[in-house]
């Protein structure tokens, strides 16, 4: 080797150095950024639906709460908001992410929540943590790519702040971007940026949600089997929540082009549901209904009903996010299915969480790795077939439309398409 080629090769490496030592400084400056408004956000939404839960009546202020939600978003010029598919769209073909996204997703999904929308909170997580990644990203000047991995690492961030996954956190937003394709260039920001956040998160208090399973049984050919069985309907459920979703989007807009109508309406169309079900049980994350299903307390309607809530509530307009709802809807379903063919309720209900997670995100190892976060490693082999079948039989369908699913999940072919 020529002194020139050592030269060269040495600055080579002295590039690569200082780069990693960049990205970790910048992912521990997300991890602490990020963290604190996560965990901000966390208090704040217990809080709400404690006060939620506590007056029943609020649900009757939910139309004016929509009002209050499309008003600030007009307000800062932001009407045509996309919520997470923006962020989606940001990291892939560089749409501008604007710093407002942070402080309008906060404060409307607290309305949305502490007025009985039908919603989850990730969501709203991934477009906190994304806009806040990129403008820490912008403040210090990045290129375009780079930006990017901020995006990323910001929403890594705030999911696990917020839900206490560390690990399907940093996975996931490098995942869900572009089915088949991961982009790990960001992984060791995401990793380092998840675990702090989650710490910050822990050391104020933040609870992560844990659904211990007891008794998992051996892994025996008809058990194989049963999962199977369900994961390949839960895949069919997924399919269903996401039509749902996004067809109820399209009717409200072409029934009620007006954005305050709109949303007027579907406050008003939730609070007759709620008084037709007699209970709030469907309204919030539906967090809630996962214990009971873990007990083996279900109703057969009760996963429809989920999906009509949240559809009707984030298709009006109203914030939050979908992966919660979803965790609801997979553990009603996989609870029905044990008790009417006499399966173990508690690897059912698990089976049924993870199974529908991974229909409507497209994305199999983040959803393995929060199924060993969420319910422990002793149903492993369950859990990896579980990933394996609905990813395959859920098809092109997906929360966000601007994912793209850039393999075929039946050939090795580059298909590059949106979800559906």
């Amino acid at each position: 080797m020529t002194n020139e080629q050592l030269k060269h090769k040495l600055l080579h490496n002295l590039q690569r150095v200082r780069r990693s030592i960049k990205w970790i400084i910048f992912s521990i400056l997300s991890g602490i950024a990020v963290g604190i408004v996560g965990t901000l956000f966390y208090f704040c939404m217990d809080k709400v639906t404690g006060l939620r839960v506590a007056n029943s009546w609020l649900i009757f202020l939910l139309p004016f709460g929509g009002l209050l939600i499309v008003g600030a978003y007009h307000l800062l010029h932001d009407e045509k908001d996309s919520g997470t598919n923006l962020v989606l769209s940001s990291i892939h073909s560089g749409d501008r992410l604007p710093m407002r996204m942070a402080p309008l997703i906060f404060v409307s999904t607290l309305i949305t929540h502490l007025l009985g929308g039908s919603a989850g909170r990730e969501g709203a997580a991934l477009q906190l943590g994304g806009s806040l990644g990129n403008e820490i990203g912008k403040l210090f000047h990045f290129d375009e790519k780079d930006k990017h991995i901020m995006t990323m690492c910001g929403m890594s961030a705030a999911f696990s702040a917020l839900f206490g996954t560390p690990m399907a956190a940093a996975i996931f937003s490098m995942e869900v971007v572009s089915v088949g394709i991961m982009h790990y260039a960001a992984l060791v920001p995401c990793v380092i940026a998840s675990l702090i956040a989650n710490a910050i998160a822990s050391y104020f208090g933040a609870e992560a949600e844990l659904f211990l399973l007891d008794g998992v049984p051996a892994f025996t050919i008809g058990s194989a089997v049963t999962v199977s069985v369900l994961s390949a309907l839960c895949a069919l459920v997924s399919v269903l929540f996401c039509i749902m979703l996004h067809q109820a989007e399209h009717l409200y807009q072409k029934f009620f082009s007006n954005p305050y109508i709109r949303i007027f309406a579907g406050g008003c169309f939730i609070i007759v549901l709620t008084l037709l079900v007699g209970d709030q049980r469907y309204n919030g994350s539906g967090i809630a209904l996962i214990e009971p299903c873990m007990e083996g307390q279900v109703l057969p309607q009760m996963f429809l009903l989920k999906m009509l809530f949240t559809a009707a509530t984030i298709g009006a307009g109203y914030k939050g996010g979908e992966i919660v709802p979803s965790f609801c809807i997979g553990a009603s379903f996989g609870c029905l299915f044990a008790v009417l063919t006499g399966s173990p309720v508690q690897l059912c209900t698990a089976v049924g969480m993870t199974a529908v997670f991974c229909g409507v995100t497209n994305c199999p190892i983040s959803s393995l790795l929060i199924s060993f976060e969420l319910f422990g490693y002793q149903g492993m082999p369950y859990f990896l077939l579980t990933v394996a079948f609905s990813y395959m039989l859920s098809g092109y369908y997906g929360l966000y439309h601007s994912q793209k699913i850039m393999y075929s999940k039946y050939k090795a072919n580059y298909i590059n398409k949106k979800a559906e």
